[in-house]
């Protein structure tokens, strides 16, 4: 069977690589990155070197201009400041947190609905993404949740005469839980970029992220993105 991974460059869509390559062999796995404008563009160079070191096909796709309306303060056209707080602490605040992109999962398992069917000539194959438990906790990220990817995966499947269908292997699963899996699978974590900010190292504060360094601190050991 194929696979697509929708590879952001951080430490989950990392991970969901690490298990698709592990599943179905590198020459069956293509990964995918999407720049929809986001102010924190690393991530897709970080993307490029992660697929490189795995030695996969990489291509990138470009949704901004489907974004541009969006007033998510992920966007690099955004004049809102990332709130230095947790997840669950912005919830309180506001139920839809500064940082959802409008249906951003959707737009983006859609697209790679129609490349993988298109690439792989209508062969079975599987779509990966990595949407955890901290993501859809409190519905801070409602397209991360089981429902959503469930609603998806059935539309997708339909869409592609039952070919394709998506896995997220993290479903219920905390970003602890996929830090200790990429630590067994020897996942690069000195590549990936998590941090939301623009700057050459992670602010340390935004919500990404805190809820990365209490992963690896969970797991006893210390980010290897940090001792670059």
């Amino acid at each position: 069977m194929k696979a697509t991974v929708l590879l952001s460059g951080g430490v989950d869509s990392t991970t969901c690589l690490a298990l698709a390559i592990k599943k179905h062999g590198r020459e069956n796995v293509n990964a995918v990155s999407i720049f929809y404008g986001q102010r924190h563009e690393r991530e897709l160079s970080s993307a490029k070197k992660i697929a490189a070191h795995y030695g996969v096909n990489f291509y990138e796709f470009d949704a901004a201009q489907v974004m541009a309306y969006s007033k998510s303060a992920l966007m690099n056209t955004s004049t809102k400041n990332l709130e230095p707080t947790t997840y669950g602490e912005q919830v309180k605040k506001n139920p839809r947190v500064a940082t959802y992109v409008p249906f951003r999962n959707g737009l983006m398992l859609a697209m790679a609905a129609s490349f993988t069917d298109g690439i792989f000539d209508g062969a079975e194959a599987e779509i990966f993404i990595g949407v955890h438990q901290d993501d859809s906790a409190l519905n801070a990220y409602a397209d991360c949740s089981e429902n959503f990817i469930r609603a998806m995966n059935d539309a997708v499947s339909i869409g592609t005469y039952g070919k394709l269908k998506i896995c997220a292997p993290f479903l219920g699963k905390t970003k602890a839980d996929i830090v200790k899996i990429g630590l067994e699978l020897n996942v690069p974590y000195e590549f990936t970029w998590s941090c939301y900010e623009r700057g050459e190292k992670p602010c340390g504060v935004c919500a990404t992220c805190r809820d990365r360094a209490a992963a690896f601190a969970a797991n006893n050991v210390e980010d290897p993105a940090l001792k670059n």
